[in-house]
């Protein structure tokens, strides 16, 4: 294929993450720093901007909580991500509680998903544990993994293949599920939460 035709978002969502991922409140995170120097090494003219306010302030509000706005330019294609300013357990800081540092943690979070966006570990956002061609398949001769609640084999299920529904029920529940017994656990969730 010829590199002007060359999709540079195949390239970037193909690059393997799984090594640098880091855990936060049963979170998965990707260093800001190395998502920079990975889009960097495929893409020199590759740049950011920290959006400002007209009074040069590096945080929007709404006169009880704030957020950034960060855009990352990579293949003259800008993708801007908006984000909460917010405290270790992930909900949004009263502006009165507002540091230079949560800012700085917001900015670099905003950046590190808009590399995302450009291809970067983007499926770390949608509960996925690999990149499609990385993920573990059931084997077509193979009933594949069975849910740990009702017993029925894991299979597609609409827009979502099987082995994205696994990763994404371990990671959030700690065993395989299949979609329906996912979606009764997150409901059972759901409910204890409104109690």
């Amino acid at each position: 294929m010829p590199e002007e035709n060359k999709n540079y978002f195949t390239e970037m969502y193909q690059i393997d993450v799984k090594d640098k991922k880091e855990k936060k409140n049963g979170l998965d995170y990707l260093s800001w720093a190395w998502a920079w120097a990975e889009i960097k090494k495929r893409h020199p003219d590759a740049n950011y901007k920290v959006y400002e306010r007209e009074d040069g302030r590096i945080y929007f509000d709404d006169g009880k909580t704030a957020w950034v706005k960060v855009g990352v330019t990579c293949n003259g294609i800008e993708h801007i991500e908006y984000l909460p300013i917010m405290d270790l357990r992930n909900d949004s800081l009263p502006i009165e509680k507002i540091t230079s540092m949560h800012v700085n943690k917001a900015i670099q979070r905003a950046r590190t998903k808009a590399i995302a966006d450009h291809g970067i570990g983007l499926y770390i956002y949608a509960g996925e544990d690999l990149p499609e061609d990385l993920a573990v398949e059931p084997k077509k001769d193979d009933e594949g993994p069975k849910c740990s609640s009702c017993g029925k084999p894991i299979t597609d299920h609409g827009q979502y293949k099987a082995s994205v529904i696994i990763n994404s029920t371990v990671k959030k529940y700690g065993k395989p599920m299949c979609f329906d017994c996912a979606e009764k656990e997150k409901q059972a969730t759901l409910n204890k939460e409104v109690k």
